[in-house]
C-alpha cells in the first residue's frame, strides 16, 4: 500500500488535543476511502460511510445520539461527507461539546453545498488526497539515486499517457489502464458529478470538457465554447465551476499588475489528471508521437506543482502572464511576500527571453530537469 503525503498531517492531528475536524478533500477514486480503511484498521474504529443512509442517520444534532457516538468512539472517521451536508450541524455540536477527533473525507467541499459550513469557522483544518504526486511516487519506489533518471522517465511516460489515479497507475496492462480510465471518466467524473449538482445536460458537460481538453495551454473563451456548443455562457461557466470544485479542472488565471501591458481576462484550464484528459480526446500515444505534446507537457508540470502546493501547504498563488505584444510566461508563483518565481515550460530544453515585468526568479522546466525543479519548490 502506498504511503500518501496526507498521512503526515493526519498523524499530527491525531496526537494533538481535539480542537476541530480535519477535512480531507480530493476527487473520487484518489485514495481517500483506502486511506480511511487503513486508519480504521490501525485505530480499531469504524468508518461511517455517508453513501449509506443508515450511517447518515447517526449524525443528527440530538444530544442522546451524539453522546452515544462519543462514548463508543473517541476518533470518528467519515467517508463521503459531501453526500450529507446537513451533518455539518451535528459535526459542529460534536466539536463544541465532546473531546473527539473527527476526520472526514469529501470529493466536493462542504462549503459549496451548505451555508451551515460557515458555522465551522475556526473549527476545522483542510488537507488533500489527490491522484499520486511525483513526490509520493518517488518516496514509495525506494530507489537508489543512480536509478532516479529511469524513475523520472517512467513517471513522465506513465503520467502523461494514463495519469496518476492510484487504481490506474498500479494497473500493469495498458488495455486495462484505458478501460479503467474510460470507466472512471463515465462513472465518477461525469455521472457522479452531474448527479451531485443536478446538472441538466450530461452531453453538454462532456462536450465542455472535450473542448477544454483540446485547448490545453491556451486561454479559454467561455463565449467561444458556448457559441460552438449552442449553449448559454452562464451555463458553460457554471459547469466549468463544478468541474473545478470537484478537482477535475485546474484553473490558471492571468497575472495582473497596474502596468497596462498585461492584457488577458481569460483563464487557462488544465486537468488535475492527464489520464482523464486523454480519455476525453481518446489519445494515449507516447508524447513524442503527439502534435499536442507541448500543451500536454505543460499540463503535466502545472498539475504536479499544484499537487505539491496543496500536499505541502505551500503559500503561493499560481498565474500565467501575457503581454499585449504576445510574450508570455507559462507559470508565475506569487508568495505572500510578493516575491515571484517564473517558469517557462518546454518539452525540450530552450532559452526563452524573460517577459515578466517585476523582479523575479526564472526557471525553464523541460523533460530532463522537471523532477529536480519541482522538488526544489519550498
Amino acid at each position: 500500500m502506498y504511503i500518501r503525503s496526507v498521512e503526515i498531517p493526519i498523524a499530527k492531528y491525531l496526537v494533538n488535543k481535539p480542537e476541530g475536524v480535519l477535512f480531507i478533500w480530493g476527487p473520487r477514486r484518489s485514495g481517500k476511502t483506502t486511506l480511511l480503511t487503513k486508519l480504521s484498521k490501525k485505530l480499531k474504529v469504524p468508518v461511517f460511510d455517508f453513501d449509506l443512509l443508515s450511517d447518515q442517520e447517526k449524525f443528527v444534532p440530538r444530544k442522546e445520539l451524539l453522546e452515544k457516538i462519543t462514548r463508543e468512539h473517541k476518533i470518528i472517521l467519515i467517508d463521503e461527507v459531501q453526500n450529507y451536508p446537513e451533518s455539518t450541524v451535528a459535526i459542529k455540536a460534536l466539536i463544541d461539546h465532546f473531546p473527539v477527533h473527527i476526520i472526514a473525507t469529501g470529493s466536493s467541499e462542504l462549503r459549496q453545498k451548505t451555508k451551515e459550513f460557515d458555522s465551522l469557522a475556526g473549527r476545522y483544518a483542510e488537507v488533500y488526497c489527490l491522484p499520486f504526486s511525483l513526490d509520493e511516487l518517488h518516496k514509495n519506489t525506494k530507489q537508489a539515486s543512480y536509478e532516479e533518471t529511469l524513475f523520472e522517465r517512467r513517471v513522465l511516460s506513465e503520467g502523461i499517457r494514463y495519469g496518476f489515479y492510484p487504481e490506474i497507475y498500479t494497473t500493469q496492462a495498458e488495455n486495462k489502464k484505458i478501460m479503467r480510465l474510460e470507466k472512471l471518466l463515465d462513472t465518477f467524473v461525469l455521472k457522479d458529478v452531474i448527479a451531485l449538482y443536478d446538472l441538466k445536460n450530461a452531453k453538454l458537460a462532456k462536450d465542455i470538457l472535450i473542448k477544454i481538453a483540446l485547448q490545453i495551454g491556451q486561454e479559454v473563451s467561455l463565449r467561444e465554447i458556448a457559441g460552438s456548443l449552442q449553449a448559454n455562457v452562464t451555463t458553460v461557466s457554471n459547469y466549468i465551476e463544478v468541474f473545478v470544485k470537484n478537482y477535475i479542472l485546474l484553473p490558471l488565471p492571468s497575472f495582473k499588475t497596474n502596468m497596462r501591458k498585461a492584457v488577458s481576462e481569460n483563464k487557462k484550464y488544465f486537468f488535475f489528471d492527464l489520464g482523464i484528459r486523454n480519455a476525453l480526446v481518446r489519445d494515449f500515444r507516447p508524447l513524442d508521437l503527439r502534435p499536442d505534446k507541448g500543451g500536454v507537457f505543460e499540463n503535466f508540470i502545472i498539475a504536479e506543482i499544484e499537487k505539491k502546493r496543496r500536499n505541502k501547504g505551500l503559500l503561493y498563488t499560481p498565474y500565467f502572464y501575457r503581454e499585449y505584444g504576445g510574450r508570455e510566461v507559462d507559470m508565475v508563483l506569487e508568495d505572500y511576500q510578493k516575491e515571484y518565481t517564473c517558469f517557462e515550460i518546454k518539452y525540450q530544453e530552450a532559452h526563452p527571453k524573460k517577459a515578466f515585468p517585476l523582479s523575479h526568479s526564472f526557471y525553464t522546466i523541460h523533460k530532463d530537469n522537471y523532477a529536480k525543479v519541482i522538488e526544489g519548490l519550498k
